[in-house]
């Protein structure tokens, strides 16, 4: 009996150890989850951007046409004045002196030419009745034209000292915003003294350098650069990213490139209302300069650089699937693709760098894909003014 209850006891053991020693099968992991983007395609515009400055439409530098000590600035510096204000006051006490000189003279004049023309018609009945010479009557004409010739001098001579007494007073050639004065009250100033400077800055003028190539482009292609209205329109960009509500339009192209930069130059008209823009503020220029038709779009976060070749990660069939992509522009935050997918691809958004190609994917849709028609292209020929 004891030695039946040891052999159960012995069997038991066994079969305990043999199950001890097989382990379960371990469970297989579940497939990693990642974000995807589907490929579009639409027609897309592609944008550039140059660097330039702004100035003013006209700049007019404001000199004095007669010297003299200024007596009194007349305007507010940095304020906007119009055509014909008083910017300065020159002591015209002189002028004044030569305008009476001038006047006494025409007077005299005048009164000589009274005098010469009697003389004249008197002559002409006495020279019917032979009672002077004709060589007489011929110097009385010849004095009478020259006394009228006095009279005309002297005219022109009062006009000349009533303009030099006029412009004792500066005023503004346009309408504009006039800058901080280069002189001051009781300065002594002459003809090639700058006082100060007048802008006229609504509109205002853009400039900026594109390349030889891009203007080959225009001119062959869509002549986004064409002058006036028919151009592509211009947007102005500020220092803090954001868009000048105005747009404006390409209005000159300078007549050669530039030889020691290979650049031309084009200047821009801009909308000012208020005169926000003010000359020689930082400008950046954008124009539409093609459309690709049915270019195909993915994300930017979707390609991954990997010495000089683009890669992108599709999900094929629940699987990753790696390949070579061929990229062209960059627009806002997705890129053209010109090889290597399809429209409707769906190309992974998130990191998949431990992903190998044939990995199992869970595929969700990405919450914040970028559409490309939220942000122009941020690709850009730049070059200085």
């Amino acid at each position: 009996m004891k030695a039946r209850v040891l052999v159960v006891l012995i069997v038991s053991a066994s079969v305990l150890l043999i199950s001890a020693g097989k382990k379960a099968p371990a469970k297989a992991p579940p497939p990693a989850t990642v974000q995807i983007s589907e490929v579009v395609q639409q027609d897309v515009p592609i944008y550039r951007e140059w660097i330039g400055t702004l100035e003013g439409f006209v700049n007019a530098d404001i000199k004095p046409q007669v010297a003299g000590y200024i007596q009194k600035q007349a305007y507010q510096e940095g304020a906007l004045v119009r055509e014909g204000a008083p910017l300065f006051v020159i002591d015209a006490r002189n002028y004044q002196d030569a305008v009476d000189l001038a006047k006494s003279t025409l007077a005299h004049n005048e009164a000589t030419l009274a005098k010469v023309r009697l003389d004249v018609q008197r002559d002409r009945v006495l020279i019917a009745a032979q009672a002077i010479s004709r060589q007489q009557f011929d110097n009385d004409e010849a004095a009478e034209r020259e006394a009228a010739a006095n009279v005309e001098s002297a005219r022109a001579a009062l006009r000349q000292a009533q303009l030099n007494r006029g412009w004792a007073q500066v005023t503004s050639p346009i309408t504009g915003i006039v800058g901080i004065a280069q002189v001051q009250v009781g300065a002594l100033v002459n003809t090639s003294t700058t006082m100060t400077t007048v802008s006229q800055v609504d509109p205002i003028k853009a400039q900026f350098n594109i390349s030889e190539s891009e203007y080959l482009h225009s001119a062959q292609g869509n002549h986004w650069l064409e002058p006036g209205q028919s151009g592509s329109p211009l947007d102005l960009i500020f220092e803090d990213g954001s868009v000048y509500p105005h747009p404006g339009k390409v209005i000159v192209v300078n007549r050669q490139v530039s030889p020691q930069t290979g650049t031309i130059a084009v200047q821009g008209s801009f909308p000012n209302p208020g005169n926000i823009l003010r000359p020689g503020q930082y400008a950046k220029v954008r124009a539409v300069v093609d459309t690709r038709k049915g270019a195909l779009l993915v994300p930017q976060r979707a390609v991954s650089e990997l010495q000089g070749t683009y890669q992108v990660a599709v999900v094929a069939d629940g699987k990753v699937d790696v390949r070579s992509v061929q990229t062209a522009d960059q627009v806002g935050t997705m890129w053209i693709i010109d090889k290597g997918v399809s429209a409707g691809d769906k190309v992974i958004v998130s990191d998949y760098s431990r992903l190998r190609p044939g990995t199992p994917v869970n595929a969700v849709p990405a919450s914040d894909s970028a559409k490309p028609s939220e942000t122009p292209s941020t690709t850009a020929s730049s070059s200085g003014p």
